[in-house]
């Protein structure tokens, strides 16, 4: 046997277990089961993108980027700052993301119409005023839009930047059709089906964005104050680094986050890149199969239809 060896599988399967209990939660194998052990026809296969970039590790600085660009919008973020208890509870509003993501990217069409419609019933009744007296609903086609447009386009930027097998073009664009399929039964109106229509609607928004009070906590929460050991922050800011490289000029200026594109350029991205890489071996050491190993059943061949 070989100690050194002996030891470095010891620190990765630990590191990789500690992962996936705070983004899945501890009865992550018990999820994980329903999902794989489920018999159907499932939206998608491992051959599409949507799989490629849900599956990456490059989804943890992602994610970051994904929530501070989406506290931009002053009602979406009332409703997170009101409801979400995202302060009180962040781990267990990760997890309930990652669930369904996991089963609306690879479940079967049944069990993500299931979750579809407890998210649907959650939203209708969140809804009140932001600081402003301006009433919101998370029920809202415009604000669900909103959310859809922040969280793809971080997504499929980080799979970009830090993925371990960025997408052609071609397949960038049928990521964000793909990602359509979901949330156009979410309540998501009309969502977009290429890089381009994405990124255009994008823009249509930013009129619409502010730095609100909300925000601003939102994202010292989780930039300075993330809810984690000491020992374990320092991995959090490299991906929190990765995650802010991500972010466009306009969207660090509105949260008065001081980040020079040289500095983006040249140490945040490198920083962001070493804490995925890090992630993503601590993940192989859990010597689980990947999304991609499972046979599934074809998947329905109209998958636009699905989302009518």
């Amino acid at each position: 046997m070989d100690p050194v060896s002996d030891l470095t599988r010891f620190v990765q399967r630990r590191l990789g277990t500690a992962l996936r209990n705070r983004v899945a939660g501890d009865d992550a194998p018990q999820h994980a089961e329903r999902i794989w052990g489920a018999e159907g026809e499932r939206w998608f296969t491992p051959d599409d993108p949507i799989w490629r970039v849900h599956a990456d590790a490059s989804m943890f600085p992602g994610g970051i980027a994904s929530l501070l660009l989406q506290s931009l919008h002053p009602l979406a973020m009332a409703g997170v700052a009101g409801h979400s208890g995202y302060r009180g509870d962040p781990w267990g509003r990760l997890q309930r993301t990652s669930h369904y993501l996991a089963i609306t990217t690879y479940g079967t069409v049944e069990h993500a119409h299931e979750v579809i419609g407890h998210v649907r019933g959650i939203h209708e009744r969140v809804r009140g005023k932001d600081e402003k007296g301006r009433p919101y609903s998370a029920a809202d086609p415009h604000l669900l839009r909103w959310v859809h447009l922040a969280e793809i386009d971080s997504f499929l930027r980080a799979h970009q930047t830090f993925g371990s097998d960025p997408l052609s073009p071609r397949d960038t664009d049928r990521y964000v059709e793909q990602a359509g399929v979901p949330a156009a039964l979410l309540g998501v109106v009309d969502p977009p089906r290429s890089v381009a229509e994405l990124r255009r609607a994008l823009e249509e928004y930013r009129p619409e964005l502010e730095p609100s009070e909300a925000a601003k906590d939102a994202a010292r929460f989780l930039l300075l104050d993330p809810p984690l050991p000491f020992v374990a922050r320092p991995g959090y800011a490299t991906l929190a680094t990765g995650g802010l490289s991500l972010l466009p000029p306009w969207a660090l200026e509105m949260l008065e986050i001081p980040l020079p594109r040289p500095v983006s350029r040249l140490v945040a991205r490198p920083v962001g890149r070493f804490g995925t890489a890090a992630v993503r071996w601590g993940m192989a050491g859990l010597g689980e199969r990947r999304p991609s190993d499972h046979d599934v059943t074809e998947p329905n061949p109209d998958r636009t239809a699905a989302a009518s």
